[in-house]
This record gives structure tokens, sequence and C-alpha cells, in this order.
């Protein structure tokens, strides 16, 4: 049978201690926390934290206490499931509970001495997520959040959204030079470590705050970025839907973030649920302070000003869109963020080793001859500052492609194979550097033609 709240026996003290060099509020439950001796510890007063519970599963938590008072526990969780908690002084039972089968699960004590405390939280039936909020009186004379850098307190987050945080949670405050934001530009496969040690984490400073974001997948740039960045903090954000793309925490964490990474994924996919939100507005407002934004194959795409977007229809071929000027697969969508050096902008990515030489010349056929084309080859990247002054990092080339006065739009029309004479090619590797602003640079160049009558119908044969 479900107890009902109680009142125990003991005290609580309203407000918890850390040392000046303590920084982070916990917000992410990290097993193993199954007993009182590794329980997490750092709780912050109305910082809630995010776990799950399984079969068999208890997690604990511990913080410590130096004012007496109020303090007010409330555990959400998924109206199917039942969950309890229990705090308890350092020694002895607990000394007070929720176990009502009430949803969210809340209780108030007032504490009267001071210590260390614990809160465990356990199932009585269901399994699943929940959200712990301790609120209480708290001294924040020093600690973490009590410099929230302009973005005022974390919002509380919700149970549905998956968000993963390695390091602190505070705010990291680097100094940022607003107009001077860069991006970062990736061709997927293996990511370029020396883009992210040597040219993000120099412009935005050592410590600063990273956000990942992506629809689907796992937290595997946590750990990666945050050593090769000396990063204060990594945090991944599963957006998978425009509600949770609209929502204060996650508004929150990229705007207070000075580096912001889109994951390889389906720029479509990214569009349908980002577009339009408070995802959209908060990427650019990073960019706008002069952080950095960027992504790897889908998030390259991302920063285009015209970005591919096939939409629920296959992956255009070099092959079959040469055949067909207005091939189906190929469809473009309006910018997602507006980058003023990369306007008239296209990109492509897993360049040479997917053979999609052909698909951007096409592409680039479907613009005006203002436009210009990045296209990155796996494990390459190209680092671009405010200045237009772009630099390739990683193991293979990166390609610019544009019109020049020798080129020619001799049939571009639909129904039609394409006849598209002399288009520039610059190729740069590892070192090289492009200005896609004056376009100037200092690597090879050729002009590429493209007959799509002919089976071998790249001029040269091997335009790469």
């Amino acid at each position: 049978m479900k107890k009902k709240y109680s009142i125990l026996n003991g005290s609580l003290a309203a407000c918890m201690f850390f040392s000046v060099a303590s920084h982070a509020c916990l917000t992410s439950e990290a097993e193993p926390n199954d007993t009182e001796s590794n329980a997490n510890s750092a709780l912050c007063s109305g910082t809630t934290v995010a776990g799950s519970l399984t079969r068999n599963d208890a997690d604990w938590f511990s913080f410590q206490v130096t004012e007496t008072g109020p303090i007010d526990i409330e555990l959400d969780h998924n109206r199917r499931d039942d969950f309890d908690w229990a705090l308890y002084q350092a020694t002895g039972p607990a000394v007070a509970e929720g176990a009502t089968g009430n949803v969210p699960e809340t209780g108030s004590y007032n504490a009267q001495a001071t210590g260390t405390y614990f809160i465990k939280v356990t199932r009585y039936a269901g399994t699943g997520w929940y959200d712990l909020t301790v609120n209480f009186s708290e001294d924040t004379s020093s600690g973490p959040g009590n410099d929230d850098c302009g973005y005022a307190n974390r919002p509380a987050k919700p149970g549905a959204l998956a968000a993963y945080l390695t390091g602190a949670s505070a705010d990291s405050c680097n100094t940022l030079t607003a107009g001077e934001g860069a991006v970062l530009l990736m061709g997927g496969g293996s990511d370029v470590d020396q883009a992210f040690s040597n040219r993000v984490a120099n412009h935005v400073g050592s410590g600063a705050d990273v956000v990942v974001i992506r629809t689907s997948g796992t937290d595997g740039y946590n750990d990666y970025l945050l050593d090769l960045m000396a990063a204060d903090s990594v945090e991944t954000l599963i957006i998978d839907n425009r509600k949770k793309a609209n929502d204060d925490y996650v508004d929150w964490a990229i705007r207070s973030a000075e580096f912001v990474w889109v994951a390889g994924g389906d720029q479509s996919d990214y569009l349908n649920q980002w577009q339009g939100t408070k995802v959209q507005s908060a990427v650019q407002h990073v960019f706008d302070k002069g952080g950095v934004i960027g992504g790897t194959s889908a998030g390259m795409a991302l920063m285009a000003d015209s970005i591919y977007d096939p939409d629920g229809v296959a992956g255009a071929v070099s092959s079959e869109v040469v055949t067909d000027f207005c091939d189906e697969t190929l469809n473009f969508s309006n910018r997602f963020v507006n980058v003023p050096f990369l306007d008239n902008s296209l990109t492509d990515t897993h360049f040479q080793e997917r053979d999609r030489m052909g698909r951007a010349i096409v592409s680039l056929g479907h613009h005006s001859n203002q436009h210009f084309s990045i296209a990155a080859s796996e494990a390459t990247s190209l680092f671009i500052n405010a200045d237009g002054n772009g630099i390739v990092d990683g193991s293979a080339e990166v390609y610019i492609f544009k019109e020049t006065s020798r080129t020619v739009r001799q049939t571009l029309q639909c129904g039609s194979a394409v006849d598209y004479q002399n288009v520039s090619r610059v190729k740069l590797l590892p070192g090289d550097s492009y200005n896609v602003i004056t376009h100037s640079h200092n690597s090879a160049q050729l002009d590429v033609s493209i007959d799509g009558n002919s089976s071998n119908f790249y001029s040269p044969t091997n335009p790469y």
C-alpha cells in the first residue's frame, strides 16, 4: 500500500554551501549513484536535475547546507509511473518522505541543523524519466549560478527533452566581440581535431560553453569537445520536434553558449523541426554576438544561404541530375542562419567520396551568377572568420565553384541534359586559404564543364 507524505524527526538546512572553486550545479543524474556512498553531489536551489529509473534502480543525491529554514522538494515524472523520494541526514533513518502516488510528488520540510543531507529517489511502479527540484533559501554570495552572464538562471529542463551535459552548468561568461562571428564547415566522416582545438578554441577562448544540437543520436561529442577545446561545458540537445525547439531551456542553453555545433544527420529534418523556432533565433544570436557556429555533413548544409533540401525524395546523384536540369531531387530552401560572408553560398559534403561534383555544379546553375558553392570532402573543414578569410584543416580537400566571364550556360532547362561550360573550380588543400568575400586565393584553379549528353560528362575527365 502507498504511504502518505510524512514528516519525520530530524532537520534540514535551507541553504547549500560551495567553495569558490566549485562552479557547477548538477543538472543531470549520473550513474552509478545507487547508494549513499556514491551519491551525485552539488544540488542547487531551483535547479532541476533530470534523471531516470530502471528496474532495481535507486538514485542518491547529496548536498551540504549551512543555514536553517524551509525546503521544498518536487519530484515530477510520467503520470503512468509512481516514483518516491526520501530525505536523510548524514546518519540515521529518513527524516522526510514523499510517497503518496501524486504527480508531481511534493513535500516541504523545515531544517534546524546544518551538515550533509541526502535525497533518495526510488520507483514504486513503472520506469522512465523524472525531474527532481529542490527549492530553499540559498546563499548566493559565492558558488554556482551567481553570475548569469546576462542570460538569467538556467530554466528547468522539460522531462521529455533528452539533454546531456558534461562539465559545469553555470554560464562561463567568455568575452566575445559582437559582429565577429565565425563559421566552421566540415565535410562529414571523421571529425577534424585541429579545427576545434586550433580554430574554434582560439576564437572563443578556453573555458567556453559548447552546445551540440541534433534531432537524433547520442552525446558522443561531449567528452571529445570538452577535452579538445578545454571547454567549460559541452551539452548535447536532442531537439526532435518543434515543441522542444521552442522550449525555454533549449533557447537558454544555445543562447548562452559560445560555440554551437550542428551534428550530422538530415538537413531536411533539421529545417522541418527548427526553422522558425527559438532554435533558429538562438543560433543566430550566438553568431551575432561573436561566437562560432557550424556543422558537419547535414550541419554544414544548414550554414549555406541556399540549402540543398531533398525533404522526402532521394538524395541527388551527379550521374542523374546532369541528364535533366530539373531532376526532382534538386530542391533548395532559404537560409537557416544569416551569415553575411556566406551570402549567395551553397554547400555540399562527402564530396569526392560520393562524386558530388556534377551535383554541385548543376545546383549552382539553378542560382544566379553571383552564387558560389563550397564543397568539402570527408575529414576536412573550412573555418571562416568575419573578414571572409577561410583556412582548410584535415586530410582531404575543399572545393569552391563559381561562374566567371568564361562561363557559358549553354543548356540549363527542364527536361534537357545539362550543358554548362567553364565553371571555375578552386581546389584547397590543408593549410590553404580562401576569402569567400573577395574570392582571392593562391590555390589550383581550372575550368570544369558538364555535358549531360555524354556518359563521360565531366571535362576534364577527372575534374577532382
